[in-house]
């Protein structure tokens, strides 16, 4: 990776981070574009750019976070066995944190847990997902890596949306997650291809 290749990574995520955002913000967020008319419409799809370009600005330091802790690990824990090891755990401890908590923080009196197990599950699925098509592009041992950070850190990463009630029970949690996962992935997928040029 040379500075021409990463200032690319950093704008290409930023635009596609913001992109996503602002369209799943424009088909979940309607009293935004409600009223007011078409200059309403464009200027609400500008500040959702806006929001979409913040959060992906946050997906890109946690990646650059992870790629730190990863050759920190690797070395604390001499082999990359264990660190796969940890890594599965800290996986299934997020996913249980994920649905567990979240229930007993905002579910209400008739609701089970459940309907709080769905956003855990797909968003596990994707990332498994995401993580093969990494490792069949690369090599067996990504798969492990690819998966830790597409579920933990896209997670750690969406924790400030997840912990105020107001956002927790809005359109404004999927945002919020839609430009982490469009960067996450991106990042994730084409940071390889860039070494490779």
């Amino acid at each position: 990776m040379n500075t021409r290749k990463v200032v690319f990574l950093f704008f290409s995520t930023m635009f596609l981070g913001a992109m996503g955002g602002a369209i799943v913000g424009t088909v979940l967020y309607d009293p935004l574009f409600a009223e007011g008319g078409f200059w309403n419409f464009i200027f609400g799809f500008i500040w959702l750019l806006g929001v979409g370009a913040a959060v992906s600005a946050v997906a890109q330091m946690g990646y650059f976070a992870y790629l730190l802790l990863n050759r920190l690990a690797l070395s604390l824990f001499k082999t990359k066995r264990l660190w796969n090891r940890v890594q599965l755990f800290l996986i299934a401890f997020v996913f249980f944190d994920l649905f567990y908590f979240r229930y007993l923080a905002y579910a209400a009196e008739d609701e089970t847990i459940w309907g709080y197990l769905i956003t855990p599950t797909l968003l596990l699925i994707f990332a498994a997902i995401v993580a093969y098509f990494k490792q069949r592009e690369t090599h067996r041992g990504a798969f492990i890596p690819a998966f830790f950070f597409l579920y933990v850190i896209t997670t750690i990463e969406w924790v400030p949306a997840l912990i105020v009630p107001e956002v927790n029970d809005s359109n404004w949690i999927w945002i919020y997650l839609a430009p982490l996962l469009v960067a996450n992935t991106y990042q994730l997928m084409m940071h390889h291809r860039l070494q490779r040029k």
